[in-house]
């Protein structure tokens, strides 16, 4: 069977030297954790182009922009035939970049928490909430590489309904997690006049969500369905655009 879906995920970013660092920060989720090992200002200093933030700190622009452009995500799927290359596909576009996000992610909100606490809009909560959604995901993962995948990857068996249905219980449960991170963070909207740390830090909770919504779908409507007799009827996912029917 070959499938293709198309995801919700953003465009993919134009990247350029003569870019402000800032709007790069902004624009391309994963930019920030690139910046600060580089030890680029993109907060207070954003407002000067790559080029320039590059060259007062030695480093080659263009090795930078090739860094930067490996943190692009695909806006389709590919091709996708057997269930073993699709679970291959599930971990390298999906695991592999949870794992990397959410470190991200959870750094930018305790920071926007401690920096903004004065002011109204500031997301009370939002660090700890990632943080929980981190673990509770690190656990599915977990359960998915070491259980589930093999079983599917080596044709399934008759016992592979109830791990299977753990799962899609679990989906449900991240769902609703990101309902709660939507609305806290109005959508991934950030006030007017926040700075680029805040407005990097919604721009990447927003390229979570719809990954993990795209996860979720490709796993409960692809995936399990050609190892179950029949479709589950599995409850959705909250109101985040997952319909997980």
């Amino acid at each position: 069977m070959n499938t293709r879906l198309e995801t919700t995920a953003p465009a993919t970013v134009a990247l350029s030297a003569d870019q402000q660092i800032g709007q790069i920060a902004v624009q391309l989720p994963g930019a920030t954790a690139l910046f600060r090992r580089l030890k680029l200002d993109f907060c207070c200093g954003g407002q000067v182009p790559l080029a320039t933030a590059a060259a007062e700190k030695g480093l080659d622009v263009n090795a930078v922009l090739s860094e930067l452009a490996a943190l692009q995500r695909p806006n389709a799927l590919p091709e996708i035939g057997e269930p073993g290359a699709l679970v291959d596909h599930i971990l390298t576009r999906y695991h592999d970049v949870h794992r990397a996000q959410l470190p991200e992610l959870i750094r930018m909100a305790h920071r926007v928490e401690a920096v903004h606490r004065a002011n109204p809009d500031m997301p009370a909560g939002l660090g700890d909430l990632l943080e929980k959604i981190q673990q509770e995901l690190l656990s599915h993962m977990q359960k998915e590489e070491t259980i589930l995948f093999p079983m599917l990857k080596s044709g399934g068996n008759p016992f592979v309904g109830q791990p299977i249905g753990m799962m899609r219980a679990e989906h449900v449960d991240h769902g609703a997690a990101l309902d709660q991170l939507n609305a806290l963070t109005h959508d991934a909207t950030p006030p007017e006049g926040a700075c680029n740390t805040w407005r990097a830090l919604y721009a990447g909770i927003a390229q979570f969500g719809d990954d993990l919504i795209n996860h979720i779908h490709l796993e409960n409507n692809v995936l399990f369905p050609q190892f179950e007799a029949a479709p589950a009827a599995a409850g959705g996912c909250g109101s985040s655009g997952c319909t997980c029917s």
